[in-house]
């Protein structure tokens, strides 16, 4: 960490409990809504699986408590196991953040380490309902028996549920996790990013959180407060370290930026599906799933 200062040409950097690493931009599923616009026909970036290597250790040396894997659908990466072990190995707890479409055998041993916890993504409890969603026909399925799944073997599993329109079975999908033994399970609106982006992207698409203790590498490199906040870039971790882009002036304009719009407060009356006004659930809403990190075990 750098000294404190209040040179603006040496900005400073608050402690970063949750690094986002997006290390492909393919999915198994071409939901509509998706931040990242990702889908079966993208690639996995610029960013090779030692670039990844380095930045995972650069973020241990710098005090980094959790990092995330998310895509994209993560586990696509060829590298995926190898980099989540890399992680574990300097002694980061991990999040993996998967659609849960598709998990191969070896995938449930390495979900298996206890510092390790999964999060996904439902839309709803009809399968008509959450397949119209993800644009795949049998994802509801596939990714509820794998939900069931995780429970099964003791996995820690956040699930969260974006509510996209009126008339949406979003609580009666929350009861169904809780029915099935999910203990965390979040609510939260559609962002105005990526695929559900109406117009040019704007900081009223976030929750006012990112870069609090938060940032993400995306699949080129580019280092954005959020997954969300991919449309402010800080800088490139190709060709620079996450130290140096992390305590640049550039870094510190975003983050002055956003901590404007960051509530004091939750009201009692809060819409859990609008984490724009308070927190849906037991965590910062910044993630994709429900904008909420899985907390620290």
């Amino acid at each position: 960490m750098t000294a404190k200062t209040d040179s603006p040409a040496n900005p400073t950097v608050g402690p970063l409990r949750l690094l986002e690493l997006e290390i492909t931009g393919r999915c198994q599923l071409a939901c509509t809504h998706c931040y990242a616009e990702s889908g079966p026909t993208k690639g996995h970036g610029s960013m090779t699986g030692e670039d990844w290597r380095r930045v995972i250790s650069e973020a241990a040396a710098f005090g980094v408590e959790q990092v995330q894997f998310i895509g994209g659908e993560p586990s696509l990466h060829s590298e995926f196991a190898g980099l989540v072990r890399h992680a574990l190995d300097a002694g980061l707890s991990v999040q993996v953040y998967s659609n849960l479409y598709r998990v191969l055998s070896e995938h449930w041993d390495l979900f298996a380490h206890p510092r390790l916890t999964l999060g996904t993504s439902y839309y709803s409890d009809d399968p008509a309902e959450h397949d119209a969603v993800t644009g795949r026909a049998g994802s509801h399925a596939a990714t509820r028996a794998n939900i069931v799944e995780a429970v099964r073997r003791g996995i820690p599993v956040k699930v969260g549920i974006i509510h996209m329109r009126e008339g949406q079975r979003t609580e009666q999908a929350r009861a169904e996790m809780a029915a099935l033994g999910v203990e965390q399970v979040g609510i939260d609106r559609v962002r105005e990013v990526g695929n559900a982006a109406v117009s040019v992207p704007s900081t009223s698409a976030l929750c006012g959180r990112c870069a609090n203790g938060i940032a993400a590498i995306l699949p080129d490199g580019t280092v954005a407060p959020c997954v969300i906040g991919r449309f402010l870039p800080a800088g490139q971790v190709q060709g620079s370290t996450l130290k140096g882009v992390l305590t640049s002036a550039r870094w510190q304009e975003i983050a002055e930026s956003l901590r404007t719009r960051r509530p004091t407060a939750c009201a009692p009356d809060c819409v859990p599906a609008d984490s724009d006004s308070c927190k849906p659930s037991s965590g910062t809403p910044c993630n994709p799933m429900s904008y909420a990190p899985t907390p620290l075990r």
